[in-house]
């Protein structure tokens, strides 16, 4: 429930006019961290410091509605940073466990697969439809589930998995899961080796 609520909502922007913080249920709100880390913590401090001293802080060079947009953007920017390092190292983590089975959690479902975060690594990867058995898989996007039309196994999110690391790539710094009993079983039909052929070709 809390990751589907996360997700809907939009990610904050740094703003001159105070439109208070609604999950807070405050009219007034200000935002800063500590120790100082960021640009927009030091135009807040500056402006508690001129208050302090009965005056009112006026930054040089840009209005303060450009250093909201200027401060969203390279927030944006230096969050992607992260998350492509970090993905880059959980892949170089991973590269040397193809083969290796572990459970995990449903974290996304789309209409292309599923994706499961590993217990106690926080690594996640793709299991991709195709590789969820010999069925054709209906997504539900209200309900976060893909529902299988013949045998009518559902795959939702939070749902418990035990999964095999197919493949790692550091380029695309993408992992491959396939579920453990899947990967175990023989292929159950030439349409399924087809589309698994298929798809180890276009990763190429």
């Amino acid at each position: 429930m809390q990751t589907v609520l996360l997700r809907s909502l939009q990610q904050a922007v740094y703003s001159p006019v105070n439109a208070g913080h609604f999950g807070l249920g405050y009219d007034a709100y200000a935002h800063f961290t500590s120790p100082i880390r960021r640009y927009p913590d030091l135009l807040v401090h500056r402006c508690l410091k001129a208050c302090l001293a009965g005056s009112r802080y006026q930054p040089a060079g840009a209005s303060w509605p450009e250093l909201g947009v200027h401060c969203s953007l390279t927030e944006r920017r230096a969050d992607e940073a992260t998350r492509d390092v970090e993905a880059w190292l959980k892949c170089y983590f991973m590269q040397d466990r193809v083969g290796e089975t572990f459970t995990g959690t449903i974290s996304g479902v789309t209409h292309f697969g599923i994706f499961v975060t590993l217990d106690g690594l926080n690594v996640d990867g793709l299991v991709h439809v195709t590789e969820l058995g010999n069925d054709y898989f209906h997504f539900d996007a209200i309900q976060h589930r893909l529902a299988g039309e013949r045998t009518g196994r559902i795959f939702r999110l939070a749902d418990r998995v035990r999964v095999k690391i197919a493949r790692v790539d550091l380029e695309q710094t993408k992992i491959d899961f396939e579920l453990a009993e899947e990967a175990d079983a023989e292929p159950r039909s030439a349409a399924t080796a087809v589309l698994r052929a298929a798809r180890a070709r276009a990763k190429k």
